[in-house]
């Protein structure tokens, strides 16, 4: 090792990490991830935004969202319908700790 390697730790301690930055991050990373899934199963069931936007009652842009991952604003009905027209469904589960009881 050289005497301009610096130590890992050495470096994280001259560099702290944020870790609400790293965590907010990850889950635009995973938002992306499972938006990108949304769209591989559209574009699997051979449909365009506008031919499942018609099958479910929402505008194309409302399917363009959906697969961006803004999900919050969206209605549970909604990516139920998306994920029946992809062939799929949609399971809501209350988690909390190690308990899951499914809802819908």
């Amino acid at each position: 090792m050289t005497d301009m390697a610096m130590k890992l730790s050495d470096f994280l301690a001259e560099h702290p990490v944020d870790r609400r930055r790293v965590d907010a991050h990850k889950e635009r990373m995973l938002a992306e991830v499972r938006a990108f899934r949304l769209r591989e199963l559209r574009e699997n069931a051979g449909l365009t935004q506008q031919q499942l936007a018609d099958r479910i009652g929402v505008s194309q842009r409302q399917v363009s969202k959906i697969e961006h991952g803004e999900l919050d604003n969206a209605k549970i009905g909604t990516i139920r319908g998306y994920l029946e027209a992809v062939g799929g469904g949609l399971v809501l589960e209350y988690v909390t700790g190690d308990a899951r009881i499914q809802v819908a």
